[in-house]
């Protein structure tokens, strides 16, 4: 016996771990190193994916987006959902992993659900506008890496754009108008970075002959590329942008995996919609006589009602700041906003604050006002950026009154509050603390939107702005715009609805400008069922609030609550009630 155990010692030492390790290897581990294996595989055929999420293992490549390799990844993602559980044994992972497994194999299918009903290479050359610009301009902006090595990876990666270009010039076919048009006016913003905006970028020990070179040799190629996008794409633009009514229903459910249907979304947001319409009604009423003390209120009816709360809001948007402020102001309010939330206990601000508010670069506008472009997974120290975009130059005196009234003094700390504090930002910082590389990277839109517009209300239930009825006002309109844009986005796909009946739709229902009402025409045109997302995860967000309070009674603690909600992850909203429970077990 003693001689057996020698020998099989000495087999350990001269077959070190190898099949010992495998029987010793838990599922949960199983799932994490297959995952990384995919994960540095598609790091490796995607590079801008990688920088995205903060891997810069390749940042002085770009993809091969050739018509080959793009059929090569579709093949490789069928193989992976279907050998994933060979590898990989559902039943013997603990809950967590378990929904590790479920949000990796989901996203595989709604993957390959995209390659075979959408063919975005095609049918979107916006699609190649983040190859030409965001591939370098986020080197320069969030990479934590030296500066002289972004520089170095930028003056790679724009060697390589021509092929890009390229790929564009075989793939595109007839694209909706619309989206060529975007295209067109990205691309314009793409050549001027190059032939300015990089050096303010790169600074001034950057602007060294190579770059200059680099930029100097790829603005022709732009233009060029210009040239084909107005001659030759426009004039064939004549693709349909309506979705349908049964692709939209399969998008949804792939896209939000939220566990409810487009039908579901539409009924909840018309009843919601209604009952949104009635509380702003009864502060318009309040404000009526401070408002128009002269005037008689109009009659209480459905039209007497929103006109009622149209020539209100019509006051309260007239303060507003300067277009030019914009950025300016919403850095003055950032800072009120943050005291409010840690007097009040909204939750725990990040430590180290990294989030910087800029003016949005010309070549990402399109039909957003603002976003925030938070800090990559993997590089979590990298900055954020609230980015606010002021209209256009090239507006009407008309259009640009029409937009500041729309993102008036009210509406822009809402805004604010949704996209940085304790919006956005905060939401993603807590989800960038989770171990969980698939939650990472493959983390829920809907859980960050719905976030967002679910603290909107919070902050002002808690009591900042004082009680002022018109940032009160101001934030229901801001969140019926959420709950109308997830019937807009049903009606542009799924109906033949015009342009004009949208625009009214949005002007008498929402109460939204005319400028904003056109903007959101061209981003529902260009984003199916993106614009449900919204409304969803605040429903979801507002679903669990309610019920946890119920249960805990006067042992409910909002900032408990609301850091229990977001220690797991961006985790699809179908999930949120199990984890937050869970996290609620234990001490905050």
């Amino acid at each position: 016996m003693t001689r057996a155990i020698i020998a099989f010692l000495l087999l350990i030492a001269v077959r070190p771990d190898v099949e010992l390790s495998a029987q010793l290897e838990t599922e949960d581990v199983k799932l994490e190193r297959h995952f990384k294996q995919y994960l540095d595989a598609e790091f490796k055929l995607h590079p801008l994916s990688a920088t995205r999420a903060g891997n810069h293992d390749h940042d002085d490549r770009l993809d091969d987006i050739s018509a080959k390799a793009r059929k090569a990844s579709i093949d490789r993602t069928r193989k992976t959902l279907a050998e994933l559980p060979k590898l990989v044994d559902h039943n013997k992972l603990t809950r967590s992993a378990q929904i590790d497994y479920e949000i990796w194999e989901h996203h595989l299918k709604k993957e390959l659900w995209l390659a075979d009903n959408t063919d975005s290479f095609a049918n979107d050359p916006r699609v190649y506008n983040h190859y030409v610009t965001e591939s370098v301009y986020s080197l320069l902006t969030q990479s934590t890496l030296p500066q002289p090595i972004n520089v170095k990876n930028a003056i790679a990666r724009m060697a390589q754009i021509p092929k890009i270009v390229l790929a564009a010039k075989e793939s595109v076919k007839n694209p909706p108008k619309v989206l060529t048009e975007v295209a067109i006016k990205q691309n314009r913003g793409a050549i001027g970075f190059y032939e300015r905006g990089i050096f303010e970028l790169a600074g001034e020990d950057a602007a060294n002959s190579e770059l200059k070179k680099a930029s100097k040799k790829l603005v022709p190629v732009l233009k060029g590329y210009q040239t084909f996008l107005e001659d030759e794409v426009l004039g064939r633009s004549t693709g349909a942008w309506r979705l349908g009514k049964e692709k939209f229903a399969a998008k949804l459910i792939l896209e939000l995996d939220a566990g409810v249907t487009s039908a579901e979304v539409l009924k909840e947001a018309e009843d919601e919609a209604d009952r949104v319409e009635m509380e702003m009604y009864v502060i318009a009423r309040q404000l009526w006589k401070q408002t128009f003390p002269k005037r008689v209120l109009p009659v209480d009816d459905e039209k007497g009602r929103r006109e009622t709360i149209r020539l209100v809001l019509e006051e309260t948007s007239k303060e507003h700041g300067k277009a030019d402020d914009l950025v300016v102001d919403a850095r003055a309010g950032c800072e009120q906003i943050k005291k409010f939330i840690k007097a009040k206990d909204i939750l725990r601000l990040p430590q180290s604050d990294q989030c910087k508010i800029i003016e949005m670069p010309e070549f990402q506008r399109g039909f957003s006002i603002a976003y925030l472009n938070s800090a990559p997974p993997l590089d979590p120290k990298a900055s954020s950026y609230y980015a606010i975009s002021p209209p256009p130059k090239d507006w009407e005196p008309r259009r640009v009154k029409s937009f500041m009234e729309e993102y008036n003094r009210h509406i822009l700390q809402i805004l604010t509050i949704h996209e940085a504090y304790p919006g956005h930002y905060v939401q993603l910082e807590y989800a960038n603390r989770h171990p969980s590389l698939v939650r990472k990277v493959l983390s829920s839109g809907v859980f960050a939107e719905g976030w967002a517009v679910y603290v909107e209300k919070v902050m002002l239930d808690e009591g900042y702005g004082n009680g002022d009825l018109k940032l009160r006002l101001n934030q229901l309109k801001w969140y019926l715009r959420a709950v109308c844009n997830a019937i807009l986005d049903y009606r542009m796909h799924c109906t033949d609805i015009s342009d004009e009946e949208a625009i009214q739709f949005l002007i008498l229902r929402a109460f939204q400008s005319e400028a904003e009402a056109i903007l959101k025409i061209l981003r529902a045109k260009q984003s199916s069922v993106q614009l449900s997302t919204y409304f969803v995860g605040r429903m979801a967000f507002q679903r669990l609030r309610r019920s946890v309070q119920s249960e805990l009674g006067e042992r409910f603690e909002l900032g408990r609550f609301h850091e229990a909600a977001l220690d797991h992850g961006s985790v699809p909203v179908k999930y949120l009630p199990e984890v937050t429970r869970e996290r609620l077990k234990r001490a905050r």
